[in-house]
């Protein structure tokens, strides 16, 4: 869910102000997974824009103690939540870790690379949730070497259905800057795309594997 609803509207129009988001129903982006789709979402942008870098950390940084209370380390998920994860933690003054999307085959073979004791509670800051596997993977690697991990905050989901059950069957709490949701409601308000994209862009949302843009 997300962390407020002003927040989650002004995340939206900043996100698409930058081509952090972007959204194209009649050439349909390709992801990696062979997916069609009319949105393509890709926040590293956002730290090369100093000032909305800024309004993401705010706003990570207060609603994260806010609903979590402060915690005792920030972990971002490798790769793209490192950089917003290191923010965070500086805003917050605590110490940040990072996980890997699999232990180094090398060296010490860590998977979370960064000072971190058991018992620890960590906050996971990610940039973007789809299925939620990758992040979860994340969760995991960190509950195996024992935090406790209090939930995770993403800058945007795509809010999917499968996401919702792999996040409830992990038992983790995931809030979120904004979501899709708040993404149509602002783009049709302010013009970036008509009523007939929106009702494409909701029924893509409702079977992504399987969308095309002839429905």
């Amino acid at each position: 869910m997300i962390f407020n609803k002003d927040t989650a509207s002004k995340t939206a129009e900043l996100l698409l102000q930058i081509n952090a988001i972007k959204l194209n129903s009649e050439n349909p982006f390709t992801w990696a997974s062979g997916w069609k789709s009319p949105i393509y979402c890709d926040n590293r942008v956002i730290l090369s824009f100093p000032a909305i870098r800024n309004y993401i950390r705010d706003e990570f940084s207060k609603n994260i103690e806010k609903q979590f209370g402060k915690p005792d380390v920030i972990a971002g998920v490798a790769t793209g939540a490192i950089g917003i994860g290191i923010l965070v933690a500086q805003e917050l003054g605590v110490p940040f870790v990072y996980v890997r999307p699999e232990a180094k085959k090398h060296g010490r073979l860590n998977q979370v690379e960064g000072f971190l004791q058991k018992g620890q509670n960590v906050i996971v800051v990610e940039d973007l949730i789809s299925t939620g596997n990758s992040s979860l993977l994340a969760v995991e690697a960190l509950r195996n070497e024992g935090a406790n991990v209090k939930g995770m905050a993403a800058v945007f989901s795509y809010g999917f259905q499968v996401a919702n059950d792999n996040f409830a069957n992990a038992k983790v709490d995931l809030y979120t800057l904004s979501n899709y949701e708040s993404l149509l409601e602002l783009a049709v308000a302010k013009e970036y795309i008509t009523k007939n994209e929106q009702y494409l862009l909701q029924e893509w949302r409702k079977s992504p594997s399987e969308w095309n843009i002839e429905v």
